[in-house]
C-alpha cells in the first residue's frame, strides 16, 4: 500500500501543477500536457553532475577532533566515520563514533544535492541533544570548499537559531576537513570544531 502513495501523490502534484501552470492552461491535450510536465520535472527529479561530488565522501574514515575556545583549540580527539549510500546516486549516510571533551559521540548524518534549491543539504543528529541541525550552501568556485550556512539552537545560553558556517575542504582524494564556525562571535576566530578525515 505505502509502495502505491508515492506514484498516486506524484500523479496528483502533475496534475495540480497542469491546472495552474499559464505555459500549459491553453493546451487541449492532456497526454502531451503530462508529458510536457514530465519532461519539465526531470532536471529538478534526477540525480546531475552535482552529485558526483558526494562520492568523495564514501568509505571508512579516521576522523580527528578538536575544540577552539577563546583561540586555543583541544588536543584532537580521535573516532571514525562511515559513509555510505542512503538512497544509490542521490543520498548519504554518515554514522560517526569518537569522543568530544571526554564524552562518547556519536552523529548521523544525511547529506544530498538538492536540483530545484541549486544547494547541497545536510541533516545531522546525534546522542548529545535532541535537535536535528539542517544546513545548505554551494562548492565555492576558487577554493573549491564546500560552504554551507545553517543555524543551530544553543540551550546553554537560551539562543535559537544561531546562525553557523560549516565548511569542508578537499586536501586530497583521502583527505578531507569539517570547519565548524559560529557566526555570532563575529568576523575573526570564528572556528569552534574542526574535524580532519583521513581514509
Amino acid at each position: 500500500m505505502k509502495l502505491l502513495i508515492l506514484p498516486v501523490l506524484l500523479i496528483g502534484a502533475l496534475c495540480a501543477a497542469l491546472t495552474t501552470s499559464p505555459d500549459l492552461q491553453d493546451r487541449q491535450d492532456p497526454v502531451q500536457d503530462m508529458a510536457a510536465m514530465m519532461a519539465q520535472a526531470e532536471k529538478y527529479t534526477q540525480p546531475g553532475e552535482n552529485h558526483k561530488l558526494l562520492e568523495r565522501f564514501l568509505g571508512e574514515w579516521k576522523t580527528e577532533t578538536s575544540i577552539t575556545m577563546g583561540g586555543t583549540s583541544t588536543p584532537a580527539e580521535a573516532g571514525t566515520s562511515t559513509t555510505t549510500w542512503l538512497i544509490p546516486g542521490r543520498w548519504l549516510q554518515s554514522r560517526a563514533k569518537g569522543v568530544l571533551m571526554g564524552q562518547d559521540f556519536e552523529t548521523v548524518t544525511v547529506m544530498g544535492y538538492d536540483n530545484f534549491k541549486m544547494s547541497y543539504v545536510f541533516t545531522t543528529v546525534s546522542n548529545m541533544d535532541t535537535a536535528m541541525n539542517r544546513s545548505e550552501g554551494d562548492l565555492d568556485p576558487i577554493t573549491n570548499a564546500l560552504v554551507m550556512y545553517g543555524t543551530l539552537d544553543e540551550y546553554l545560553t537560551g539562543e535559537h537559531d544561531k546562525m553557523v558556517k560549516t565548511v569542508i575542504r578537499f586536501p586530497s582524494e583521502d583527505e578531507s576537513v569539517m570547519e565548524i564556525h559560529d557566526l555570532a562571535i563575529g568576523e575573526n576566530n570564528t572556528k569552534v570544531i574542526e574535524i580532519k578525515y583521513t581514509r
